[in-house]
């Protein structure tokens, strides 16, 4: 996200590029996957940006393009794969580097943004947006090679995978600001493998390899995603209700 002040690192009329450590020291955290791989790719994408002139907002749009067309690419092949027509393996591999690309440059944005000075409540709000759209086109994606593969899947496990879907963005929007508060703080290494199942990193490369080697078991991975989000929201739910309680 974009929505943090942080001070600038240029202060001349000749601004050196910051070095990745430098973007990557400034980063939001993230699962266990996304602050192993994601936010440090990010960070060298930051040092190509910086180069390049480009802005938070730049990165954020770029993230944006790339995973709506790599979504959008997956479901208009879904029906060819399930026909066989299209090998399902080099499709897996694209959407899993794509989205990975595009889920590192959504990390880098915030990087950019807070060590050059830019971060702005207009650029936050722009991130979140781009969020919603390319994860209703990943979720579309997915939808579209399971129903490719089982015709007769049920359009309330499409709906309820849709909508429990969100729950990952919607709690991350509310664990911004002074109110912010987790489930389970504890960064100990236990707990953090059992969280990979909502690190949005590890999520896609579930999905990419799912969608390469056995993409006719991807609505038996909706029911999955279905489940766990849906019990954390009802976990969440009844944890905020019982801390208002108490207030």
């Amino acid at each position: 996200m974009t929505d943090q002040q942080a001070p600038s690192v240029q202060h001349d009329s000749h601004p050196r590029t910051p070095r990745a450590a430098e973007f990557l020291a400034h980063h939001r955290g993230g699962g266990l996957f996304t602050e192993t791989v994601n936010q440090r790719v990010a960070s060298y994408c930051c040092v190509v940006a910086h180069r390049r002139g480009l802005t938070p907002t730049a990165l954020t749009l770029i993230n944006l393009a790339i995973g709506l067309a790599t979504s959008i690419a997956v479901a208009a092949l879904a029906g060819p794969m399930a026909e066989g027509t299209v090998p399902a393996l080099p499709v897996g591999l694209m959407a899993l580097l794509a989205w990975q690309f595009a889920y590192s440059l959504d990390c880098a944005d915030g990087q950019l943004a807070r060590v050059t000075g830019r971060a702005s409540p207009a650029g936050g709000r722009v991130d979140v947006l781009a969020d919603v759209a390319q994860q209703i086109s990943l979720i579309a994606a997915v939808a579209s090679v399971a129903v490719a593969y089982q015709p007769g899947v049920p359009t309330w496990l499409v709906a309820g995978f849709a909508g429990s879907w969100m729950v990952n963005l919607v709690t991350s929007v509310l664990q911004q600001g002074a109110a912010a508060s987790s489930l389970v703080s504890s960064r100990s290494l236990p707990v953090r493998l059992v969280k990979l199942i909502r690190d949005y990193g590890a999520v896609v490369t579930v999905l990419g390899l799912a969608l390469a080697a056995i993409p006719q078991w991807t609505v038996w991975i909706m029911v999955g995603f279905t489940l766990v989000n849906g019990g954390f929201l009802l976990v969440s739910i009844a944890a905020a209700a019982r801390a208002s309680l108490r207030a």
